[in-house]
């Protein structure tokens, strides 16, 4: 059974990662996400997250910052992957336990199997941002957690994040 919401953000408690969220209306773009504010109102790296499967049937989590737009194929090929896609609704329910629009790097909590590579754009990590912030198994609120937290996390859940540079990847730039 996957975590609710209230039952991750317990388990952050229990952990000993302290933690802010905001509870708004769903959102399910970066633009509705600036458009309530949250990047006022949570001050750090707020992200992106897409869930990937490879053509050999692998799956791939990748956090980016919010703003960057980096192409699926450009990804693939920088990650040195097979050819992606997104992975379907069911895939998400069955591997992370949220639904679409609540991908989340926190929804590793839920993924037992250690099946999921978990990517992370090393902008996150670097120094430049003190906190991380992140759906927190729903697309109706934003926690936020210092970067620490964050990689404290990582730790508990036993994954590993693959430190990939996407500045050069990122059309945006």
């Amino acid at each position: 059974m996957p975590l609710t919401p209230e039952q991750f953000l317990a388990r952050l408690e229990t952990w000993g990662i302290a933690h802010e969220t905001i509870w708004h209306e769903p959102v399910f773009t970066v633009a509705e996400t600036k458009a309530l504010g949250l990047t006022e109102r949570l001050p750090g790296a707020h992200v992106k997250n897409l869930f990937l499967k490879d053509k050999a049937g692998a799956f791939w989590l990748v956090t980016m910052l919010e703003q960057r737009n980096v192409s699926v194929n450009a990804l693939a090929r920088g990650l040195g992957a097979p050819r992606m896609s997104f992975a379907s609704a069911e895939e998400m329910r069955a591997t992370l336990g949220v639904e679409p629009g609540s991908v989340t790097p926190f929804a590793l909590a839920n993924e037992s199997a250690r099946g999921v590579a978990f990517v992370l754009d090393s902008a996150l990590v670097d120094g430049r941002f003190a906190r991380i912030n992140a759906h927190p198994l729903t697309n109706r609120g934003t926690t936020g957690v210092a970067t620490e937290g964050f990689r404290a996390f990582l730790e508990r859940v036993g994954h590993a994040p693959r430190l990939v540079d996407l500045d050069a990847l990122d059309r945006a730039a």
